[in-house]
This record gives structure tokens, sequence and C-alpha cells, in this order.
């Protein structure tokens, strides 16, 4: 997955399992607004 140039590239489990444990850490993805898609730390 480090190596995929754009969007993650992985057996679609595992990419999955690796987003839902980061955005149970509290990591927000952000989607494209003209600025690029991006990742932040939710508030708490």
């Amino acid at each position: 997955m480090e190596a995929s140039e754009f969007s993650a590239v992985g057996l679609t489990n595992n990419v999955a399992a690796v987003r839902r444990t980061l955005e149970v850490a509290g990591v927000e993805f952000i989607a494209e607004n003209g600025g690029g898609a991006g990742v932040r730390l939710r508030k708490v």
C-alpha cells in the first residue's frame, strides 16, 4: 500500500482494515476540496 502512487492499492479488506484502524485512532480522511485530499487528527 505504501508504494502506491495515488490511491492505496492492496486487497480491499486490508485497505479497509487500515482505514478503520486509523479512524478509530482519531484520523479523519478529508475529501478533495480544491486543495487535494488529505488527513487530519480529529479534535477531541
